[in-house]
């Protein structure tokens, strides 16, 4: 162990010969342990004193291991419990870790494994102290973004919270979200949240690999194992040794390796193609996928246990137009990347620019608007990234039908409706409507009108008195361009 501990832990197992087992690991390890055989022995032990680690086995004889952990975690919430459970019992494990728990280890385990879970749990407990020791008035977990991330709004601030909370966690994290997301950045910041961070972070592409080699990738093969093995191979599993695994686009591993995975994340061994022997290696995972895989279990091409067995932290990334302003953020910042990779002199965006980036939906999210940045930057120079510098798609095609409207403010005298995502255009002010365009009297002859007649009137007057331009238009009715492009698909519609 990495840090002298003083406190005695806790040890609840109510096999015998386990027990000892387990005693006699941890205190080779200069622990001391006090171990208790029932969920009764363990409830009256707790009731006597507080422990800093607890090694919790969840099936007890004569009670339930959560119900124990529920009231760990009333009386002292920050003890660090670490659950053992049985094979055939990951989903308890899983309920676990979204109880409270820090870690979970699954029978049968090594030494090498409950070392790497207890010395965790002590890290994590002692960095704790040290922060309350420094600053004993934050209580919160930090939400401020954290390298590789970009965006300050509810949704990423709720993503730095999960991923600072499970960092020190040897437990499984499955990343889900749409391509261009951001999953292997999240992948990343968790390892280097981790104890493991000096270690290797090896990724590799589930999906970006032949069927036929992707054992050997993971795995590794020795020479002339099969034709073409000109030479040893180490795989990305023991390369990733003492470190992370990265499995990206996981549903889309054959069947058949997802039993090896399976087998490998029971006993931490790995046997690559052509081997005689296993060895033992330490690891932790981290997968991702852009597929639903609980419905690619239901279709019978993910294994039900190994999802269960991986499934054990999600975290979902957001699309980025659910994240508000966020598009400009990093649209800002790739800006300044770019501009400074091609030698070029832009230092902002338009307002047009910026009404067409939160408008357009980004349907290949992040990695869409990389590209779309370094089109114009590319293509263009200047100081100001224009609106006709963008990509036509990004200026005239309309959002989704199904995007969610709210009423806005009325706007001198106008009902008009925005975007409930789209805060508006900040900094820059219009003139009022009838002075800007001279239309108080000509609005009065629209009296007798239905009002989705004069709605529809207004807004394509203002059109045409921009130009044709609907950012400019929007900004003057004080709705998201998003809007004009969807009521005007609508009225096409309605007139087809």
């Amino acid at each position: 162990m990495e840090h002298r501990f003083r406190d005695t832990v806790l040890l609840v197992e109510d096999t015998p010969s386990l027990s000892m087992v387990y005693q006699a690991a941890l205190e080779r390890a200069q622990l001391k342990v006090e171990p208790v055989f029932s969920a009764r022995e363990a409830q009256s032990a707790l009731a006597k004193r507080a422990y800093k680690i607890i090694l919790l086995d969840l099936m007890l004889p004569d009670g339930n291991g959560l119900d124990i952990l529920k009231s760990i975690k009333q009386r002292s919430p920050g003890t660090k419990t670490v659950v053992i459970t049985a094979d055939g019992s990951i989903n308890r494990a899983v309920e676990a870790m979204r109880s409270g728990a820090f870690d979970f280890l699954v029978k049968p385990f090594d030494d090498r494994r409950l070392f790497s879970a207890v010395k965790n749990a002590i890290s994590s407990l002692t960095q704790e102290e040290h922060e309350q020791s420094v600053a004993p008035e934050r209580t919160e977990i930090d939400t401020s973004p954290m390298s590789g991330f970009v965006g300050s709004s509810a949704q990423m601030m709720q993503i730095y919270r999960m991923i600072r909370s499970i960092g020190k966690s040897t437990a499984t994290v499955f990343i889900t979200g749409e391509s261009g997301t951001g999953k292997e950045i999240a992948a990343h910041a968790i390892h280097a949240q981790s104890n493991r961070q000096a270690g290797p972070f090896v990724p590799i592409n589930c999906g970006a690999i032949p069927r036929d080699l992707l054992e050997s990738e993971v795995f590794g093969h020795l020479k002339g194992s099969f034709t073409g093995a000109i030479s040893d191979k180490i795989g990305a599993a023991a390369a990733a040794d003492g470190g992370t695994l990265f499995l990206d686009e996981i549903c889309e591993m054959d069947l058949a390796l997802q039993t090896k995975l399976l087998r490998f994340l029971q006993t931490s061994m790995i046997q690559p193609v052509g081997a005689v022997e296993p060895r033992k290696i330490d690891v932790r995972i981290v997968c991702a996928t852009n597929r639903d895989p609980a419905a690619e279990v239901q279709a019978g091409r993910f294994r039900e246990d190994l999802f269960y067995r991986l499934h054990v932290v999600p975290i979902n990334m957001p699309p980025l137009r659910d994240r508000g302003d966020d598009v400009i953020e990093i649209a800002d910042m790739l800006l300044r990347r770019f501009s400074k990779e091609e030698n070029k002199s832009f230092r902002r965006l338009s307002i047009d620019a910026t009404d067409a980036l939160r408008g357009y939906p980004w349907p290949g999210n992040v990695r869409q608007l990389e590209n779309t940045l370094r089109n114009a930057v590319v293509l263009n120079d200047g100081i100001e990234v224009t609106l006709e510098m963008m990509p036509s798609i990004v200026v005239t095609s309309p959002p989704p039908a199904n995007a969610l409207v709210e009423p806005s403010a009325r706007i001198n005298g106008y009902e008009g409706y925005r975007p409930a995502t789209v805060h508006g255009v900040m900094g820059h002010i219009e003139p009022p409507m009838n002075a800007a365009l001279g239309m108080s009297e000509s609005l009065k002859n629209l009296v007798g009108s239905t009002l989705a007649d004069v709605e529809r009137e207004f807004i394509e007057v203002t059109i045409r008195e921009c130009d044709g331009s609907i950012p400019r238009a929007a900004r003057i009715l004080d709705v998201s361009p998003s809007t004009l492009y969807r009521k005007r698909e609508a009225w096409e519609r309605s007139v087809s």
